[in-house]
């Protein structure tokens, strides 16, 4: 693998682990939602990169189904937060 694979690895690794620490710290749920979020979304990174360098296209499908998922999962949280605040 060439450096720039090695580097896209290890800043993805990164945000991954920047985006858990958002997680776990919090303080809303808000907070929490969107670090989810882009946990999902850090993955289907990680997901894609490796098709691309691994040269395995059949992976680029995990990637799309989870990216697609994750955006559901989004809208279905935004609603529930957007209906809690009525309450």
């Amino acid at each position: 693998m060439s450096w720039m694979g090695e580097a896209v690895y290890i800043v993805l690794a990164l945000a991954l682990v920047l985006a858990l620490l958002r997680l776990l710290a919090g303080p809303s749920l808000a907070d929490r939602v969107v670090a989810l979020e882009l946990i999902a979304s850090l993955t289907v990174g990680l997901i894609a990169a490796n098709a691309v360098f691994a040269d395995m296209p059949a992976a680029l499908d995990v990637a799309l189904v989870l990216a697609l998922t994750g955006f559901l999962a989004a809208i279905a949280f935004s609603r529930y937060l957007e209906r809690r605040g009525e309450d």
